[in-house]
């Protein structure tokens, strides 16, 4: 009866290790398409194909000042194997960088979120904060062909 009690507990842990895996890389995910998102309309106000709107500017730069800061912390070492990730390993052999690189992210789009009034301000200080958009997808996301 003990080892059936401890035999059931140890597949429970495991299968909850395992959902708490699962649900850490979703939540990044989560994080990182709510940032694309909010890339799309900016990018095509950088371009010219979509008129300057200061509000959905402010909006995107609410996302990358908060989503950074929360998504270094989603890559615990529980989650370097996960599945269905495009996380690479350099993230968590390189730690330090990585967050550093969330916490610039977070700290330019707080800057740009003041900086920007108009849209000569806009194409003057967005790309700071996109920047760090390909600085850390080069690093550490694997590419996509």
């Amino acid at each position: 009866m003990k080892r059936s009690v401890f035999v059931a507990g140890l597949l429970a842990l495991g299968v909850t290790a395992a959902i708490a895996q699962s649900n850490v890389v979703e939540q990044r995910q989560a994080l990182m398409k709510e940032m694309g998102a909010q890339t799309r309309p900016i990018g095509a106000m950088m371009r010219g194909q979509e008129p300057f709107d200061l509000a959905k500017v402010q909006a995107g730069l609410k996302v990358f000042a908060e989503n950074p800061k929360k998504f270094v912390t989603l890559f615990p070492e529980s989650s370097k194997t996960a599945e269905k990730t495009e996380a690479l390993p350099a993230i968590w052999e390189s730690k330090a960088k990585f967050e550093s690189l969330g916490n610039k992210m977070s700290q330019d789009a707080q800057a740009a979120m003041t900086a920007i009034k108009d849209e000569a301000s806009f194409k003057a200080e967005m790309p700071k904060v996109l920047q760090n958009c390909g600085a850390c997808h080069n690093e550490f996301r694997k590419k996509t062909s």
